[in-house]
Formats: structure tokens, C-alpha cells, sequence
């Protein structure tokens, strides 16, 4: 068994309230759990109404799966125009970790 993790640091564009900043995160989470089946969160600077931090989490039975998961979803997240990915940290764990 294979567990990955990505986390992504986030800063969001033309938002001046936690209100604004939820409507801007939260479809980016449905999506990420609609289309890849992932376990996706707001993680952290939650408080920062232009900074995000996503957290998601994949399990597979062998690492080409996890890889390509978390592969797709960083392609994903990179993609939305209204968030500039600032970085995207990785792990990918399997029983012996």
C-alpha cells in the first residue's frame, strides 16, 4: 500500500475577505474530490484572506498510481486562474515508512 500527500501554497487574486477566499478555495477542493477521488482539505493560513493552503491525500496499491493521482491534481490546481501556485510539496509513503 501506497499513501501520497501533496500539499499546495496558494495566493489568491483579487480577494479581500475570508468570505471571498472560501468561495475561491472550496470548488477548488470539490473538484480535486470529485474528479480524483482524493481526501482534499484547507490545511493552513486560514486566517489569510490572500493565502491558501490545500492539503490532499491519495492511497493506492502501487506507487504509479499515487504518482499519477497527485500528477494530475497538481496539473489541475496550477491551472486555475484564479490562484498562482507558489509551491507543491510532495511525499509519497509506502508500509515500510
Amino acid at each position: 500500500m501506497f499513501v501520497g500527500t501533496l500539499v499546495f501554497d496558494l495566493l489568491l487574486g483579487d480577494v479581500h475577505s475570508l468570505k471571498e477566499k472560501r468561495s475561491v478555495v472550496r470548488p477548488i477542493v470539490a473538484e480535486l474530490q470529485r474528479k480524483y477521488a482524493v481526501c482534499a482539505a484547507e490545511t493552513g493560513a486560514q486566517q489569510l484572506h490572500r493565502r491558501a493552503e490545500i492539503g490532499l491525500a491519495v492511497v493506492g496499491g502501487d506507487v504509479r498510481y499515487c504518482t499519477d493521482v497527485l500528477d494530475h491534481c497538481e496539473r489541475l490546481v496550477a491551472a486555475r486562474p484564479e490562484v498562482q501556485l507558489l509551491s507543491a510539496r510532495r511525499r509519497l509513503r509506502d508500509d515500510d515508512d
